[in-house]
């Protein structure tokens, strides 16, 4: 079965509508079109700040379904070391040029179709809202990376015009610390869990995508901005657990960054030179103790920053990226040569970090 016969198969169900979105990230322009006016309103409202008009470079379709995947046979995604649990599967068709790829969501039912031309989403849409938003952001990170830029596992942030990358380990608090900063004067959210690096003739570039931070129970109970994010009765739950427990527990809710920390709050794309590896624990018996770090001398510290593209990433050839592939630490080394990284240690101290991190923020020099 070909590219447009499979394309044929999803888009079989309601027609889409008229209406579509447009969204404009940073110059790369992508609408959106669906069977479902309420999916349709519901995107619109996530991706508000970074709606436009005009003419779009690649479109995604989004149809609202029940889960189907239609006889196909999937093989599981193998996952990244540490990850349990089957999360992906995908069917490469066979015969398809330019290469076409059907990834299936494990545990929703969720199926997409990636291909050069074709870009849908197929299944219950409204119900895994946050599956259909990673794969519209997933084209933005395609075009990101074939164009050159170093896809790295942190949180970003900007302050006065600077960008700050924060990586950690499993559970490092990462977004907790980012939204820490947030409350802080001055800062803005750049990116929650995926930043783009790249450098310039001229500086060291972050980029971040239109990705709301899904956080845990564990950041929200400890900052009083975020508690409305839960009912008072799941906020009383919540505080009743053993911290261990707490820290450790997986529940994820968006948090609207204007919304909650206010207006022009939001940045896309800056210079960057500081960058903060959280290697601390709960459970350490150390104060927190932050110091700048060689990175050519603790390769070991890459592993917080390394990602894998994941099923859904073309290469500029159209080929696929294999779960049989790995990130080259070669790619990584010099683009981290032209930064300032710092590394956490010892006890989680969220108020130590943001006071230690502010402080070298304001005494990175504007440059331009």
């Amino acid at each position: 079965m070909n590219v447009e016969q499979v394309a044929a198969q999803f888009m079989q169900e309601d027609p889409l509508l008229e209406e579509s979105l447009l969204l404009d990230l940073h110059g790369y322009r992508l609408a959106i079109k669906s069977n479902s006016q309420p999916l349709l309103d519901r995107l619109m409202r996530y991706f508000d700040f970074v709606l436009s008009g005009g003419e779009a470079d690649e479109t995604v379709i989004c149809i609202e379904a029940p889960p189907n995947d239609f006889g196909y046979v999937f093989k599981d995604w193998k996952r990244e070391p540490g990850k349990t649990g089957k999360k992906d599967a995908y069917c490469d068709l066979p015969d398809s040029q330019p290469a076409c790829r059907l990834i299936k969501k494990v545990r929703t039912g969720m199926l997409f179709l990636q291909h050069q031309q074709w870009k849908i989403a197929y299944g219950p849409c409204l119900e895994y809202d946050n599956q259909v938003i990673n794969f519209i952001n997933a084209q933005y990170m395609n075009h990101l990376q074939q164009q050159g830029e170093l896809i790295c596992h942190a949180s970003g942030l900007v302050f006065n015009d600077r960008a700050l990358g924060i990586a950690g380990f499993s559970g490092g608090g990462k977004s907790t610390l980012m939204l820490h900063l947030l409350e802080q004067p001055g800062y803005q959210f750049l990116t929650n869990d995926r930043l783009f690096l790249k450098k310039t003739d001229e500086y060291l570039r972050a980029t971040g995508i239109p990705k709301l931070p899904r956080i845990n129970p564990g950041t929200i109970i400890n900052n009083e901005r975020l508690k409305p994010l839960l009912t008072q009765q799941r906020v009383a739950e919540l505080e009743a657990l053993p911290k261990q427990e707490l820290w450790h527990l997986e529940e994820k809710y968006d948090a609207d960054v204007e919304q909650l920390f206010g207006y022009n709050k939001i940045s896309y794309q800056k210079p960057i030179d500081n960058f903060l590896i959280l290697n601390w624990q709960f459970d350490a018996a150390e104060d927190c103790n932050i110091a700048p770090v060689e990175m050519s001398e603790r390769p070991e510290l890459y592993a917080a920053v390394m990602k894998s593209p994941g099923p859904f990433y073309q290469f500029a050839d159209n080929s696929f990226y294999q779960d049989t592939m790995q990130q080259k630490l070669e790619d990584y080394q010099p683009v981290f040569s032209e930064m300032q990284v710092y590394e956490a240690t010892g006890r989680v101290d969220f108020d130590f970090a943001v006071k230690f991190m502010s402080d070298v923020m304001s005494r990175t020099p504007i440059k331009h």
